[in-house]
């Protein structure tokens, strides 16, 4: 790569040799250290080379002791581009200010990429960034890190760190999610262990607190399971931080409306491409909106960002293609549909139950009523349905 860049400001020729032994032109131009490469045979009487613009004059030499034929093919790089361009004032002044306006523009930011977020979107924390001053077009060393990072952690609460790191036009935003504190849970808190749901008892064990219920018992929701609150013999009643597991059959009857007639897009095949240019944060639009309100259809926006040696440029070529399609209803298989609904509801039935235990058996089933279809889902499941419910103690004394 160095020696290629070197080669086209110093300029480059591709010489042709003809000759009964065209190596012996070789051979010379090495004993005089003639700088030349890219040595390549044609067939056994001729080759080509390439040389500097001064070791041309040695080759030719070369070639005439020998009795060679030397022609020059191409002539490449910096001084061939200087000569031609050396009369065209207009387009040298043309190509300096674009120079000029890229050295320019490079001081700006007109690029953003975030890193490190999971739950925090982009957008919002490019807004809070655009609300305190950064943003497409901003002077890249007008930035305040230090201030930009207190103010937008205080607007983002969910962000423990953030830094602004600017590379060119490009700044990449760097983040840290704040991890949020489990639940603390105070275990001297007096409290009881009632059912989550209703459900058939199957184990019950305590680690604090009375069992109440016994395995086989059925049980509705709230029903209290271990009671905090524990007699003795010798200080009456002692109220305790109840604790357990209780596990249970539970059964779930869910049901969900198909629609047996659907909308789809019928595609008519007419597509319209609109091409546009971004500067900064102006656009450019190279086509009109006439033939496209009005009608149905999807877009399907592609991106170009002009680079320059790897230099994000803050110029975007943007096309739009727009595919138009017709609106129609189409009559939906009821088998189908009742699949598509029991896929529905099996994966809302396993969002609820996965936390606290598994679905040990369904039975799906279906009723067609006034075009639709109703799809009802009944499992059984086997899970945890403890939970814990504080005792409020009175500290009140009757009058005596």
């Amino acid at each position: 790569m160095y020696k290629a860049a070197v080669n086209f400001l110093r300029g480059q020729v591709l010489v042709h040799i003809e000759s009964g032994c065209p190596e012996r032109v070789v051979n010379l131009c090495a004993g005089a250290e003639v700088p030349f490469w890219d040595v390549q045979w044609l067939s056994p009487v001729e080759l080509t080379l390439r040389t500097t613009r001064r070791g041309l004059a040695q080759v030719r030499r070369a070639a005439e002791q020998v009795g060679a034929s030397a022609t020059v093919r191409r002539e490449q790089g910096a001084p061939l581009l200087a000569r031609r361009l050396r009369r065209r004032y207009v387009l040298l002044a043309g190509l300096s200010l674009c120079a000029a306006a890229m050295v320019y523009g490079s001081f700006f930011i007109w690029d953003f990429q975030v890193e490190g977020n999971e739950t925090v979107p982009d957008e919002e924390i490019l807004r809070a960034l655009e609300q305190n001053g950064v943003g497409i077009g901003t002077f890249s060393f007008s930035l305040d890190p230090e201030g930009l990072r207190n103010q937008v952690l205080l607007e983002i609460p969910e962000l423990s760190w953030l830094t602004v790191n600017v590379s060119g036009c490009r700044a990449t935003v760097q983040v840290r999610e704040r991890v949020k504190k489990p639940e603390m849970v105070d275990e001297r808190t007096p409290t009881n262990v009632v059912a989550r749901r209703a459900g058939l008892v199957l184990t019950i064990q305590s680690t604090e607190g009375v069992n109440w219920v016994l395995p086989g018992t059925s049980v509705e929701e709230g029903q209290l399971l271990i009671s905090g609150v524990e007699d003795t013999d010798t200080v009456g009643a002692r109220i305790l931080a109840g604790r357990g597991s209780v596990t249970a059959r539970t059964w779930y009857t869910l049901t969900t409306r198909m629609p047996l007639t659907v909308q789809t897009k019928s595609y008519t095949g007419r597509k319209k491409t609109g091409w546009s240019l971004i500067f900064g944060t102006h656009r450019v639009k190279f086509y009109g909106n006439s033939s496209i309100e009005g009608a149905e259809y999807d877009k399907i926006t592609t991106r170009y960002p002009w680079t320059l040696l790897g230099l994000r440029l803050p110029v975007t070529l943007v096309r739009e293609t727009y595919r138009f399609y017709e609106r129609a209803e189409t009559g939906m298989d009821p088998a189908a549909a009742e699949s598509a609904g029991e896929a529905i509801l099996t994966e809302y039935l396993h969002s609820l139950v996965d936390p606290y235990g598994t679905v040990t058996t369904t039975l799906c089933t279906s009723r067609q009523r006034e075009g639709v279809l109703e799809v009802t889902l009944a499992a059984e499941c086997r899970e945890e349905i403890a939970r814990t419910a504080p005792i409020y103690v009175s500290d009140d004394n009757p009058d005596p």
